[in-house]
């Protein structure tokens, strides 16, 4: 399950969405979200799952590996449904006990999952597809004005640069933990829930104190480095729009109106 944790892993790859400006990455994500709720008919849906696969298809990553992430998300995903099947009032199909199986349930708990789906599949894309380094200095250019009423921006956008960073280390730290554990004798698998998260304590600790030695050690290699926050600091590559760039951005915008217009016009 470990492994299949897909959120802050780059696949290198030579494609046009890698080679985007991650400003663009960053704003076609945020439309496309949003997007995700404005409709609730099949024609919604299947222009969003055109968008969002044509995208898939031009990064280049195997649809395989991102569907692999969806893994991890399957206990929320369940959950999700669930709730929205049994609390959704509507004409009742199936009753027992206190629970009340009702067609708009139904409707709701489907549209609901595929929404999640659609919504980790599209965010996928950008991580996917843009570097750490990249994505810290997109969110950064992207969020500059509001350095105009005193938020730190740089500093904000260095956290987040950080926390996808360490995603993938801790994935493969768990890993290596929980070999070591287990050849000790430690056992992870059998039990119920109580049991299992009691089990988890072996390997839980030694995970905590690898987290925070490593948050030491870059906290001292930045002092060491005289890092002292966004203020004065020059871009090595600073971000420059290109053609293909205006591209996007404009395929965006008509994916954007033809949701809105499918919303208005398809019932």
């Amino acid at each position: 399950m470990l492994r299949d944790i897909t959120i802050g892993q780059y696949y290198p790859a030579d494609s046009v969405i890698h080679k985007l400006d991650p400003r663009v990455k960053l704003f076609a994500t945020l439309l496309y979200v949003v997007s995700l709720f404005l409709f609730k008919n099949w024609a919604g849906f299947l222009l969003a799952a055109l968008f969002l696969f044509g995208f898939i298809w031009l990064s280049r990553v195997p649809v395989s590996y991102m569907v692999k992430g969806l893994r991890t998300i399957v206990v929320i995903l369940v959950i999700t449904a669930l709730f929205n099947l049994f609390l959704t009032p509507g004409e009742t199909l199936v009753e027992f006990w206190i629970f009340r199986i009702t067609r708009e349930g139904i409707v709701s708990a489907v549209t609901m999952a595929v929404r999640l789906i659609f919504l980790i599949l599209g965010t996928s894309v950008v991580t996917l597809t843009t570097t750490p380094n990249q994505l810290t200095d997109g969110l950064e250019k992207s969020l500059g004005p509001l350095n105009k009423i005193r938020i730190p921006v740089h500093e904000i956008a260095m956290m987040m640069s950080i926390a996808l960073r360490f995603v993938p280390i801790l994935v493969e730290e768990t890993n290596k933990i929980m070999k070591a554990q287990i050849a000790r004798g430690a056992d992870f698998e059998s039990g119920n829930i109580i049991k299992k998260a009691k089990n988890m304590i072996p390997l839980l600790v030694p995970l905590f104190i690898s987290a925070f030695r490593r948050a030491t050690d870059l906290a001292m290699a930045m002092e060491a480095r005289c890092y002292h926050g966004g203020e004065g600091r020059t871009k090595m590559k600073p971000l420059k729009y290109k053609k293909r760039d205006g591209v996007a951005y404009l395929v965006v915008l008509v994916y954007l109106a033809g949701i809105i217009l499918v919303r208005v016009l398809v019932k």
